[in-house]
């Protein structure tokens, strides 16, 4: 009776629209008060202990350092050295804008920043190259969608605070797949633009693109090298990025001044105003269920509907798909993955594999209706009818679809890299 009050409450605040931080503050009190027979004190307490993670450190100093990369030089010579090495490949500057994607995916862990960054220098180029309108809205929307599956990735940090995973590992186990997506995005933009016009390979070109995107191209290497190596842990990588960030954008090129970075720091800490308290309040909440044995029961439950590893995974899917329509990355990862991993124990799946499976469904969730975040950011930013720009990322949809089932089926491909 207590679980079916919980559920219409809920669906009451869904039906009337509040946040979803109103929401989990409800779930939390009540499983709190009613289920654990505790006291209110005790989720102010949560919420505060919660916070005391030196991991969510990683997350403002990221966004920093992407908003400032995407508003400076770095998001320019990226692009401009890829286009310089792939421009005389059949569907050349198709291959660029995923290319590009990828590597600026790599400096900023957020698919929105990769999304601005490239396509607002990427989506005009296709254009005036003589490709498809759809394939260039399609491309650029959809390759943005990297952003969160690349290292370093803020919904990978999310996740191994709320599974308690090592994000150096997350980040390892995000690296071949986020190759095998890249690779399937490239090969499908080669593939169908065969007929549209070449450029003509110069060293001199590539050698002079390098020379000025030496500090661009530095960044991954210096960050992920430094993770890799030992030399610093994911979250001093973060500062590192802000860091070098500032030197490059503010010092090197002096394209930005000292209040555009006091200007991103602020737009930041009001996105964090909305973020921390969601993340205070989804930890307040995994700890009221992991006492209350709220996961374990629901995996044992789950085993007596599902007999095997292979449907549990197809309905893992099936499930996180649904959920990547309605709700954005950062609460779907808040609210379910410590419900999932234990179920995901259960059948025998590595809570690094649950991960990545996770992160690639919900990837596929930026593109697909209702919420989907790219596809509003790509409507805004190209002046596009949200239908057009849903229409355009279809083909990249189902080959995003392909790609997880071979990361669902083929477990090597997220736990090669692990030690």
């Amino acid at each position: 009776m207590d679980a079916l009050i919980l559920i219409g409450i809920v669906l009451g605040l869904l039906i009337l629209r509040q946040n979803v931080i109103l929401i989990l503050l409800v779930v939390t009190a009540y499983i709190q008060l009613v289920w654990a027979g505790g006291d209110i004190l005790y989720v102010v307490e949560d919420l505060w202990s919660s916070m005391d993670n030196h991991v969510l450190l990683a997350i403002p100093m990221y966004i920093i350092a992407g908003k400032l990369m995407s508003r400076g030089s770095i998001a320019r010579d990226l692009i401009a050295m890829v286009r310089a090495a792939t421009d005389w490949m059949p569907g050349g500057l198709g291959i660029a804008s995923v290319l590009s994607c990828a590597l600026f995916a790599a400096v900023s862990g957020s698919s929105a920043a990769t999304l601005l960054a490239v396509g607002v220098v990427m989506y005009p180029a296709l254009k005036e190259a003589g490709y498809t309108e759809k394939f260039a809205i399609g491309a650029v929307t959809s390759a943005g969608t990297l952003g969160i599956l690349i290292p370093p990735s803020i919904p990978l940090i999310i996740y191994g605070i709320v599974t308690e995973t090592n994000v150096a590992n997350l980040f390892l186990a995000g690296i071949i797949p986020g190759i095998l997506l890249t690779a399937i995005f490239a090969i499908y933009g080669m593939t169908t633009n065969l007929g549209n016009e070449r450029g003509t390979f110069s060293v001199a070109r590539l050698a002079e693109a390098v020379r000025k995107g030496i500090f661009a191209l530095m960044t991954p290497v210096i960050l992920l090298g430094g993770i890799y190596t030992g030399y610093f842990s994911p979250t001093e990588a973060a500062a590192v990025a802000v860091g070098y960030a500032i030197l490059v954008e503010l010092l090197v090129y002096r394209e930005l001044s000292a209040k555009d970075f006091f200007d991103e720091a602020v737009s930041t800490a009001v996105m964090l105003g909305t973020l921390f308290p969601i993340v205070a309040v989804a930890l307040s909440l995994k700890s009221v269920l992991a006492i209350e044995g709220i996961p374990g029961a629901f995996a044992e439950w789950l085993q007596t509907v599902i007999s095997s590893k292979i449907a549990f995974l197809l309905a893992l899917n099936v499930a996180l798909l649904l959920v990547g329509c309605l709700i954005d990355v950062v609460s779907a990862v808040l609210l379910l993955a410590p419900v999932m991993l234990a179920a995901a124990q259960h059948f025998g799946v590595h809570p690094i594999q649950l991960g990545i499976i996770m992160i690639i469904n919900l990837e596929i969730g930026l593109l697909t209706p209702p919420i989907g975040l790219n596809l509003l950011v790509a409507s805004g930013a190209f002046k596009k009818r949200f239908a057009e720009v849903s229409l355009s990322v279809v083909p990249f949809i189902l080959l995003m679809l392909l790609a997880l089932m071979m990361v669902t089926f083929i477990p090597e491909l997220t736990l090669y890299l692990i030690k």
